[in-house]
């Protein structure tokens, strides 16, 4: 399992590393600046390397870097402009330049196959100052010509919590996480400038039974998590999924869940819609069963109709319908009644943060079902009272908190989304900029609903459903590009996600 730690369960492991199990902070500086150059040598097997340092332990493990890489033979020239420097830090400096070497105020006239980024670590927040800007603006012009960075821990610029970038950061090939991945590489802007992320074990050990870590979702986790399927089986066996979704303005919805579900394994899929719109989903995929949820073409609450619902393993409820108080009755009323796996998407949830804001508390704390949340983040702002702002700088502690208060799976939607009962906190980094059209999330839902058919619960349905559709995006652009990618796209390389899954 991967874990992904914040900056101050970092700080927490090294301390207990150092404390407790008696790790110099020396030798793991050693040991980090050894990973970086064993990784440089890797992306740069011949050609010049500079290393960026700053004045901080991260700038100690770039003059790690740059001596080890010289005792190899390589020609390394050392970037640093800082005043202060932490006492390790000032070791290893002093270290660089015992061998003769010069320090460099700033970057060099020459050409460099490789930059080692070192300037901040996950520590950093705010805005790099005017020099910084420069400098990193400079690295960032040199990759245009072929220049190669390598980022150790976080690229410098991006903060270290949430990933967000004030003024200028490092755009990365590769991002190096010494010791755990770090939050920052995977939200906000830290995704798009680390570039491909890579771990480094340096020997920093975690506290036993301190506290539960998120991780990030891998293959394994996917595979353990999926409901199994046998030969000896029949459809009953496993589960019947149903699709509430449509209305006159939002037809697509309801089609682009129903047939991701039809995909992901639930015996029986049944779409029910507003009367009025069944004609539109006649034999556009045979396997899918129709249901009018009522007359009219929109939906329109009555209990004898939603009654109906109630014997299905799985319940996906809300895309497309567009936010009315009849659609936050129907919400609650699955909320007090139905006793299976309920994912709420889109306008159930809109509906119910515009309706029922008062009582959505008590029906979700009190409800009987397996309850999974899947807003973006501007409906979770509306469920939560808590900015976008907010949520993006603290997504993992409100998302989390959330949970646990309302005893729900949540799962937040964004280019590396949060999933969390509360307790377990994982995050989801398949999928592309791809996925940032309309249809996307009903295609979530639609998965979801499938898989939780099957037999998975909540937390774990979320898991391989956000798996597995990211893994569908990035296998289909593999034709189709990011640009042309659609949600009917997913949809058809959802099949070969499971079996790369599988495989």
């Amino acid at each position: 399992m991967q874990y992904v730690l914040t900056n101050a369960q970092m700080r927490e492991a090294d301390e207990y590393t150092i404390r407790e199990l008696g790790v110099p902070a020396l030798e793991l500086m050693e040991r980090a600046g050894t990973a970086l150059a064993d990784e440089a040598e890797r992306l740069a097997p011949t050609g010049k390397i500079l290393c960026v340092c700053g004045g901080g332990n991260n700038g100690g493990d770039g003059f790690v870097c740059a001596r080890i890489l010289s005792e190899r033979g390589r020609m390394v020239d050392a970037v640093c402009s800082a005043e202060k420097f932490s006492p390790d830090c000032l070791t290893n400096k002093e270290r660089w330049t015992a061998r003769g070497a010069k320090i460099f105020t700033e970057l060099p006239d020459a050409d460099y196959a490789l930059a080692v980024d070192c300037l901040f670590g996950t520590g950093f927040h705010g805005g790099l100052n005017a020099q910084d800007v420069r400098l990193v603006n400079a690295l960032n012009e040199k990759k245009t010509g072929g220049l190669k960075i390598l980022a150790a821990d976080i690229p410098s610029g991006v903060d270290g919590k949430d990933g967000s970038v004030q003024t200028a950061a490092v755009n990365a090939d590769v991002t190096l996480c010494l010791g755990e991945v770090k939050t920052g590489v995977l939200l906000g802007c830290g995704v798009d400038c680390s570039g491909a992320v890579k771990r480094a074990d340096i020997g920093i050990s975690r506290p036993k039974a301190k506290r539960e870590y998120a991780y990030l979702i891998e293959n394994a986790d996917v595979r353990v998590a999926l409901p199994k399927r046998t030969r000896y089986s029949h459809k009953g066996r496993y589960g019947s999924a149903a699709i509430v979704a449509g209305s006159a303005e939002y037809t697509g919805a309801a089609f682009l869940s129903a047939a991701a579900c039809l995909r992901s394994g639930a015996g029986y899929t049944t779409l029910f819609v507003p009367k009025e719109l069944l004609p539109y989903y006649v034999l556009k995929a045979p396997e899918i069963l129709l249901q009018p949820i009522n007359d009219g073409d929109r939906v329109a609450f009555k209990r004898e109709n939603f009654e109906k619902l109630l014997g299905y393993t799985s319940i996906a409820y809300g895309m497309g319908m567009g936010v009315s108080e009849d659609v936050a009755r129907g919400a609650a009323y699955l909320l007090r009644h139905y006793e299976g796996r309920l994912i709420l998407d889109a306008d159930g949830l809109n509906s119910l943060a515009a309706y029922a804001k008062a009582e959505l508390k008590t029906l979700l704390c009190q409800a009987k079902s397996d309850v999974v949340l899947t807003p973006h983040v501007k409906e979770f702002s509306r469920l939560c009272n808590r900015s976008v702002e907010e949520i993006l700088q603290s997504g993992l502690e409100i998302a989390k908190a959330f949970a646990k208060e309302y005893g729900v799976t949540l799962l937040l939607k964004n280019a590396v989304s949060i999933l969390t009962d509360g307790t377990r906190v994982a995050l989801n980094a398949t999928g592309n900029s791809g996925q940032a059209k309309g249809g996307s999330g009903d295609v979530l839902s639609g998965v979801l609903a499938g898989v939780c058919a099957m037999g998975a619960d909540g937390f774990n349905g979320s898991v391989c459903a956000a798996y597995l559709t990211g893994r569908a995006a990035e296998l289909a652009t593999q034709t189709t590009g990011e640009y042309s990618l659609t949600a009917s796209d997913v949809i058809s390389y959802l099949g070969g996600a499971f079996l790369f899954v599988l495989g």
